[in-house]
This record gives C-alpha cells, structure tokens and sequence, in this order.
C-alpha cells in the first residue's frame, strides 16, 4: 500500500516537515556528490580531511543546539503536568494529619492561584 512519507511518522520526511530534524542547513551542501574528476594532490587531500572533520564538528554543534532550542521548556512543561495530576488525585495521596503540606503541594496551590487569577482577568 503507498503512503505519503510525509504523514508517516517514523519517516526523515515526517520529521523534517514538522521541525523535528535539522532540514536547512549549509553543512549539508558538503555532502553532495561532485562528479568532476581531479587530479590526486597530497596538501588538497590534507585540507579536504581537515575540512572535513570541522564540518563534523559544526554539524554535531548545531544539531545539538537545535535538539537544547526543542527541549527547552520540556522540564516546565511535564512540571506543570505532574502538579496538574496531583491536585487532580490529591484525595488519593493525602498526607498524614501530624505532617503538614509538602513544598510540592503548596507550590500546586500556587500555580494553581495563579492560573485562576488570570482566567478571572
């Protein structure tokens, strides 16, 4: 059955389509195919091997920053999940009467206040 890369998940075309991959790049035009044919000279071996593992090490580098830009507010994100969840089942979890709240549940309070007060603006 044929399907369109682009709508299949698992597929580069997928993943570059929607920002989950690295697509522009000029590091990438280093890898095209150059059909000219040249004549051996031992220094342009030497400095195409340096080149290339510069441009190895650029790519790495900004793969890696495009990966941190992604991930930024992930840990904020999945904070704000895991407090949603508690204060949803807080009656499951409840403390001991002889222990008082604990920083995590008076920080869900909190967030919780706040979000009210701007859903109220």
């Amino acid at each position: 059955m044929k399907r369109n890369p682009r709508k299949i998940r698992w597929t580069k075309a997928f993943r570059k389509a929607r920002g989950k991959e690295l697509a522009l790049d000029t590091t990438f035009e280093f890898e095209k195919k150059r059909n000219r044919p040249l004549k051996y000279d031992r220094e342009l071996m030497k400095k195409t091997i340096k080149a290339i593992k510069r441009i190895d090490r650029i790519r790495d580098l900004r793969q890696q920053q495009f990966y941190d830009n992604r991930m930024k507010d992930k840990k904020r994100i999945e904070s704000e999940q895991k407090l949603k969840e508690l204060e949803t089942f807080k009656h499951a979890v409840a403390p001991p009467k002889a222990v008082a709240k604990s920083k995590l549940q008076l920080r869900a309070e909190e967030i919780l206040k706040k979000k009210r007060a701007e859903q109220e603006q």
